[in-house]
C-alpha cells in the first residue's frame, strides 16, 4: 500500500492591503493639438505697426499743417493751434464768396451723382444681362475711353456747349462730369449686376413680375453697396474737378470751390491762412461723406472684385 503524500500545494497568497489600495496607473492626457498659425500671425507685431505708423504719420502731418494755418492767427509761428481764431474762415466764407462756391459745388456734385448712377445703372444692366453683336467692341471702347485725359475733351465740349448756349451754366459742367464718369461707372455696375444670380429674376417673372418690376424689387436692393461705391466716386470727382469748371464757367457767382481756391493764390503773394481755411472747407464734406458710407463702400468693392 502506497502512502499518500500529506503535502498539499498551498493556495496563492491573498493580495496585501497595500496592493489593494494602490492607485491605478494614471493616463497622460494627449497634448493639445497646436493651432495652425496664419501667415500674418507669425510676423512680429512691430513689423506690422511700424509701417502703418509711418504711413499714418506722413498722411496726417499735411492735414495737421493745413488745420494749423487755418486756425492760428496771421503772423503766428506757433506749432500748436493756440490761441485759435476763426478769422480765416470768416474771410473766405464772406469776403471771398466761398458760400456761393460751396453751394455751386454741392449742386454739381449731387446732380452728377444722380445722373451718373441712373444712366450707369441702365447701361450696366444691359451689358450684364443682354448679348448683342457689338458687346465686346463696346466694352473695349469703354475701357479705352479711360485712357483719354479730360483736357482733350475741352475743345469739342466747349464747341457743343457754345452752340447750345450753355456756356457759363452749371448744366454744362454737370453734363461734362457725367460724360467723363459714365464709362467706368457702367463697367463697375455691370460687374455688380453679374454677381446677382439670374435665377432670382426668373423666379420673379414666374410670380408675374415684369422685367422692370423684377429689377426694382429683386435686383436693385442687392446693388445698394455697388451704387454707393459708384455714386461716391462720381460725387468726389465732380467736387474736386478743376478743369471743367474753369473752362465752362466764367462769372464768379457760378464758380466752384476748386476754382475759388485758385483765386486765393496771387501772383506776388499767397494768403496762407485763407488758403488753408479754404482747403479745410473743401475737404470737410468729402471726409464726412466717406465717414458715413465707408461700410457700404468696402462692401461694394468686395462685391465687385470677383464675378459670382
Amino acid at each position: 500500500m502506497i502512502a499518500q503524500d500529506d503535502t498539499t500545494t498551498a493556495p496563492p497568497a491573498p493580495a496585501t492591503a497595500a496592493g489593494a489600495d494602490a492607485a491605478p496607473p494614471t493616463l497622460t492626457p494627449p497634448a493639445p493639438r497646436r493651432k495652425r498659425r496664419r501667415a500674418w500671425d507669425e510676423a512680429p507685431r512691430w513689423q506690422i505697426y511700424l509701417p502703418l505708423g509711418i504711413y499714418l504719420l506722413f498722411t496726417l502731418i499735411p492735414f495737421y499743417w493745413i488745420v494749423l494755418f487755418a486756425v492760428r492767427p496771421a503772423g503766428s509761428t506757433s506749432l500748436l493751434p493756440w490761441p485759435m481764431t476763426t478769422a480765416h474762415f470768416e474771410k473766405v466764407w464772406t469776403e471771398r464768396a466761398f458760400a456761393t462756391f460751396f453751394q455751386n459745388s454741392l449742386l454739381i456734385g449731387l446732380a452728377t451723382l444722380v445722373t451718373t448712377t441712373v444712366v450707369a445703372l441702365a447701361g450696366g444692366y444691359a451689358l450684364a444681362r443682354f448679348d448683342f453683336r457689338i458687346k465686346k467692341g463696346f466694352m473695349l471702347a469703354l475701357l479705352c475711353s479711360q485712357f483719354v485725359p479730360g483736357a482733350l475733351l475741352l475743345v469739342p465740349l466747349f464747341q457743343i456747349f457754345a452752340n447750345l448756349s450753355m456756356i457759363n451754366s452749371l448744366g454744362s459742367v454737370i453734363i461734362a462730369e457725367t460724360v467723363f464718369q459714365l464709362p467706368l461707372s457702367m463697367i463697375l455696375i455691370s460687374g455688380f449686376i453679374k454677381n446677382v444670380p439670374y435665377s432670382l429674376e426668373e423666379a420673379a417673372w414666374v410670380d408675374g413680375c415684369s422685367r422692370f418690376a423684377a429689377f426694382r424689387i429683386v435686383v436693385l436692393p442687392l446693388l445698394r453697396p455697388g451704387l454707393v461705391a459708384v455714386g461716391s466716386f462720381a460725387f468726389v470727382h465732380s467736387w474736386n474737378h478743376f478743369l471743367f469748371a474753369l473752362m465752362f464757367l466764367s462769372s464768379q457767382e457760378k464758380q466752384t470751390i476748386p476754382v475759388g481756391l485758385n483765386t486765393l493764390m496771387g501772383a506776388d503773394s499767397v494768403d496762407l491762412g485763407a488758403l488753408a481755411a479754404g482747403g479745410v472747407i473743401a475737404a470737410l464734406p468729402v471726409v464726412v461723406v466717406f465717414a458715413f458710407i465707408q461700410k457700404w463702400l468696402v462692401t461694394g468693392f468686395s462685391a465687385g472684385a470677383v464675378k459670382g
